[in-house]
């Protein structure tokens, strides 16, 4: 290239690497970034990056000076003299061998630091949360709680939590990016995480994902985490561990009122109904809905084909949906509800407290009764791969290539979704 050349192409270079350097300076807001510093966890990596980047841009800024001087100056002219051979200079051979070796352990020595750092036993006085990974959901439970959950995770803020992470079948892979790095959920073998989120955090809600291809529904396989302040972690956590309440009253409540209280009792209805409590409990907590930003709010469309009249969820029966829908559909053969005889299985999510989770099919969908009575009718329909069995009578199962001839019709689901959406 000439000098003319090279003077010509240089405004055209500057102004490409401007307009890169300004493209870097927007507002716009990246809920999922893992580029925070609200947890030890994400402070330790993000400080990590830096100096990484930092080092890197120095190695790339001089190797690209020394090539763009060594092109310049060397290149091939017409008549100039022929290029010395350097083969065999010792000094210029351990040179170029020392400083790559130089860097490497000013990358190394932070990177490792940060490993020990990142991978040390959680501290004393931590919270144990149990991460169980399913095809294609999240099981969540609380050991010296006495909490079982799925798919949404509540931590304190201020307080470290000491993630416990298995699986029941496939590798998956637990992220939640704003928290902290990722870790694998492996057959066999119980990985560890812990972070804990600032303790200046306000009360926030963050996304997660899983991060290991696992199947049809990798993609849909979500999680909510609330970080909340650790008045509101007790209160929740207390109303958790209770034994589902029966209260038909609460069907007709939004999914964002209080939640009920709750204690165990016998059964009197046939084997699918908790004790009934018409009183109602300040006392527990679920994060408000009003104020869930955007980001965490499920806006998954229902998919073409799945008809269902909305209508009926308004005449939805609570007990009738008890005492013969949950029964009668099978939910009691795969689902846990603490309080109910007889609906023990952890073959699907924990159903105790359901309704005081924002959304269902591991965070596709939010929790409301358009979207319960079509999940009830036809999940594989709803989320491609799922394990739950096609409910709705005369609907056709996309796993099982069959129509499905006894089941719920549409009044029935609309009485079970009531009896859920009662179970806050």
């Amino acid at each position: 290239m000439s000098k003319l050349r090279l003077r010509q192409a240089m405004p055209a270079l500057f102004t490409a690497a401007a307009l890169l350097m300004l493209s870097a300076c927007g507002q716009t807001e990246y809920p999922n970034s893992t580029f925070t510093r609200i947890t030890d966890f994400n402070t330790a990596i993000d400080s990590l990056w830096e100096r990484l980047l930092f080092w890197g841009t120095i190695v790339f800024v001089v190797v690209e000076a020394a090539l763009i001087f060594t092109i310049i100056k060397y290149r091939k002219r017409p008549g100039g003299p022929e290029a010395k051979q350097i083969h065999g200079n010792a000094v210029l051979e351990i040179t170029w061998t020392a400083i790559p070796a130089l860097i490497l352990v000013l990358i190394a020595v932070p990177t490792v630091k940060t490993i020990f750092q990142t991978q040390a036993p959680a501290p004393a006085g931590s919270i144990r949360i149990q991460v169980i990974g399913h095809q294609w959901w999240w099981e969540f439970r609380y050991p010296d709680l006495g909490i079982v959950t799925a798919n949404e995770v509540y931590v304190p803020i201020g307080k470290t939590a000491s993630f416990e992470l298995t699986t029941k079948d496939v590798l998956h892979s637990f992220w939640i990016p704003q928290m902290g790095g990722k870790r694998d959920l492996i057959t066999n073998k119980t990985n560890y995480m812990w972070f804990t989120p600032n303790a200046d955090l306000g009360t926030q809600a963050y996304n997660g994902f899983c991060t290991e291809y696992c199947g049809a529904s990798h993609a849909n396989m979500r999680i909510r985490l609330f970080a909340v302040q650790q008045d509101e972690f007790e209160r929740w956590a207390k109303h958790q561990a209770k034994p589902a309440v029966f209260n038909p009253k609460a069907a007709a409540m939004a999914a964002a009122a209080p939640a009920t209280p709750v204690r165990a009792a016998s059964n009197t209805q046939g084997g699918a109904v908790a004790a009934a409590e018409p009183a109602v409990d300040t006392s527990g907590y679920m994060f408000p809905a009003e104020k869930l930003p955007a980001h965490v709010i499920p806006q998954t469309p229902f998919p073409a084909g799945l008809e269902y009249d909305d209508a009926l969820l308004a005449g939805g029966d609570a007990t009738r949906g008890a005492t013969q829908g949950f029964l009668v559909g099978g939910c009691i053969g795969c689902h846990a509800i603490d309080g109910v005889p007889g609906a023990i299985s952890q073959t699907g999510p924990n159903l105790t407290h359901v309704a005081s989770r924002h959304t269902i099919a591991s965070g596709l969908y939010r929790m409301d009764g358009p979207s319960l009575a079509r999940w009830i009718k036809n999940a594989p329909h709803m989320k491609p791969g799922s394990l739950m069995w096609t409910i709705g009578r005369g609907e056709y199962d996309p796993v099982l290539k069959t129509t499905q001839k006894a089941g719920l019709d549409d009044r029935q689901i609309a009485d079970v979704v009531a009896y859920l959406l009662a179970l806050k």
